[in-house]
Protein backbone atom coordinates (compact mmCIF):
# COMPACT_ATOMS: atom_id res chain seq x y z
CA UNK A 1 0.00 0.00 0.00
CA UNK A 2 1.19 3.13 -1.02
CA UNK A 3 1.34 6.27 1.19
CA UNK A 4 0.91 9.21 -0.82
CA UNK A 5 1.30 12.91 0.11
CA UNK A 6 -0.27 15.54 -2.01
CA UNK A 7 0.32 19.24 -2.23
CA UNK A 8 -1.43 22.04 -2.28
CA UNK A 9 -1.53 22.50 -6.02
CA UNK A 10 -2.82 18.72 -6.77
CA UNK A 11 -5.57 19.22 -3.89
CA UNK A 12 -6.17 22.63 -5.45
CA UNK A 13 -6.50 20.81 -8.65
CA UNK A 14 -8.80 18.39 -7.72
CA UNK A 15 -10.82 20.96 -5.86
CA UNK A 16 -11.14 23.53 -9.06
CA UNK A 17 -12.99 21.37 -11.52
CA UNK A 18 -15.43 18.30 -9.89
CA UNK A 19 -13.94 15.70 -12.96
CA UNK A 20 -10.00 16.77 -12.39
CA UNK A 21 -8.00 13.71 -13.99
CA UNK A 22 -6.11 13.74 -10.51
CA UNK A 23 -9.41 13.31 -8.29
CA UNK A 24 -8.72 9.44 -9.47
CA UNK A 25 -6.56 9.54 -6.61
CA UNK A 26 -9.53 9.27 -4.39
CA UNK A 27 -10.32 6.11 -6.04
CA UNK A 28 -7.72 4.36 -5.68
CA UNK A 29 -8.18 1.46 -3.06
CA UNK A 30 -4.61 0.85 -1.35
CA UNK A 31 -3.21 4.17 -1.66
CA UNK A 32 -3.11 5.92 1.86
CA UNK A 33 -3.98 9.66 1.28
CA UNK A 34 -1.96 12.25 3.23
CA UNK A 35 -1.25 16.31 3.21
CA UNK A 36 -0.71 19.04 5.44
CA UNK A 37 -2.66 21.40 7.25
CA UNK A 38 -0.58 24.27 5.64
CA UNK A 39 -1.20 22.48 1.54
CA UNK A 40 -4.72 22.75 2.84
CA UNK A 41 -4.48 26.34 3.59
CA UNK A 42 -2.65 26.84 0.72
CA UNK A 43 -5.12 25.37 -1.51
CA UNK A 44 -8.33 26.78 -0.06
CA UNK A 45 -6.53 30.79 -0.44
CA UNK A 46 -6.11 30.53 -4.16
CA UNK A 47 -9.79 28.97 -4.98
CA UNK A 48 -12.27 31.00 -4.93
CA UNK A 49 -15.72 29.45 -5.72
CA UNK A 50 -18.13 27.99 -3.23
CA UNK A 51 -18.12 24.85 -4.95
CA UNK A 52 -14.42 24.61 -4.88
CA UNK A 53 -14.36 25.31 -1.88
CA UNK A 54 -17.12 22.93 -0.55
CA UNK A 55 -15.03 20.32 -2.56
CA UNK A 56 -11.87 20.24 -0.75
CA UNK A 57 -13.56 20.53 2.08
CA UNK A 58 -14.90 17.02 1.03
CA UNK A 59 -11.83 15.89 -0.68
CA UNK A 60 -9.56 16.44 2.50
CA UNK A 61 -11.96 14.77 5.14
CA UNK A 62 -10.73 11.65 3.98
CA UNK A 63 -6.78 12.48 4.15
CA UNK A 64 -4.45 12.02 6.71
CA UNK A 65 -2.96 15.07 7.95
CA UNK A 66 0.42 15.30 8.87
CA UNK A 67 2.85 18.44 9.77
CA UNK A 68 6.25 18.96 10.40
CA UNK A 69 7.53 22.31 12.53
CA UNK A 70 11.07 21.60 13.95
CA UNK A 71 13.05 19.30 11.67
CA UNK A 72 15.45 20.43 9.22
CA UNK A 73 15.92 19.49 5.07
CA UNK A 74 17.69 16.76 4.08
CA UNK A 75 21.48 17.44 3.38
CA UNK A 76 21.63 19.12 0.03
CA UNK A 77 18.74 19.70 -1.06
CA UNK A 78 17.49 23.42 -1.64
CA UNK A 79 13.90 24.60 -1.95
CA UNK A 80 11.81 27.49 -1.91
CA UNK A 81 10.42 28.42 1.75
CA UNK A 82 7.24 28.04 1.11
CA UNK A 83 7.89 24.47 0.00
CA UNK A 84 9.67 23.41 2.41
CA UNK A 85 7.05 22.63 4.95
CA UNK A 86 5.39 20.63 2.30
CA UNK A 87 9.27 18.21 1.96
CA UNK A 88 9.19 18.04 5.34
CA UNK A 89 5.46 16.90 6.64
CA UNK A 90 5.96 14.38 3.33
CA UNK A 91 8.78 12.97 5.24
CA UNK A 92 7.06 13.02 8.92
CA UNK A 93 4.27 11.16 7.02
CA UNK A 94 6.50 8.72 6.19
CA UNK A 95 5.36 8.90 2.77
CA UNK A 96 6.19 7.01 -0.59
CA UNK A 97 5.63 9.66 -2.80
CA UNK A 98 4.89 12.96 -2.72
CA UNK A 99 3.01 14.50 -5.24
CA UNK A 100 3.04 18.04 -6.67
CA UNK A 101 2.93 19.64 -9.77
CA UNK A 102 5.36 22.45 -9.13
CA UNK A 103 8.14 22.10 -11.60
CA UNK A 104 9.29 25.43 -10.79
CA UNK A 105 10.39 24.59 -7.37
CA UNK A 106 10.55 21.04 -7.18
CA UNK A 107 12.05 19.98 -10.15
CA UNK A 108 15.13 18.97 -8.82
CA UNK A 109 13.66 16.65 -6.96
CA UNK A 110 11.17 15.07 -9.57
CA UNK A 111 11.76 11.11 -10.01
CA UNK A 112 13.99 11.41 -6.98
CA UNK A 113 14.16 10.04 -3.71
CA UNK A 114 14.96 12.17 -1.05
CA UNK A 115 14.72 10.94 3.36
CA UNK A 116 12.83 8.25 1.47
CA UNK A 117 10.04 10.13 -0.44
CA UNK A 118 10.28 9.90 -4.10
CA UNK A 119 8.72 13.07 -5.93
CA UNK A 120 6.48 12.66 -8.68
CA UNK A 121 4.14 14.42 -10.93
CA UNK A 122 0.60 13.43 -10.53
CA UNK A 123 0.04 11.92 -13.78
CA UNK A 124 3.12 9.76 -13.68
CA UNK A 125 1.63 8.28 -10.66
CA UNK A 126 -1.48 7.57 -11.91
CA UNK A 127 -0.55 6.08 -15.43
CA UNK A 128 2.19 4.13 -13.36
CA UNK A 129 -0.70 2.92 -11.03
CA UNK A 130 -2.73 1.95 -14.14
CA UNK A 131 0.00 -0.30 -15.44
CA UNK A 132 0.34 -2.07 -11.63
CA UNK A 133 -3.80 -2.52 -11.98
Amino acid sequence: MDRVFLDANVLFSAAYKADARVGRLWQLGDVVLCTSRYAIEEARSNLEEGDQLRRLDELTKSLRLFDNFESKLPRGVDLADKDVPILLAAIEAKADYLLTGDLRHFGPLIGKRTAGVIVMLPGKYLKRRQGDE
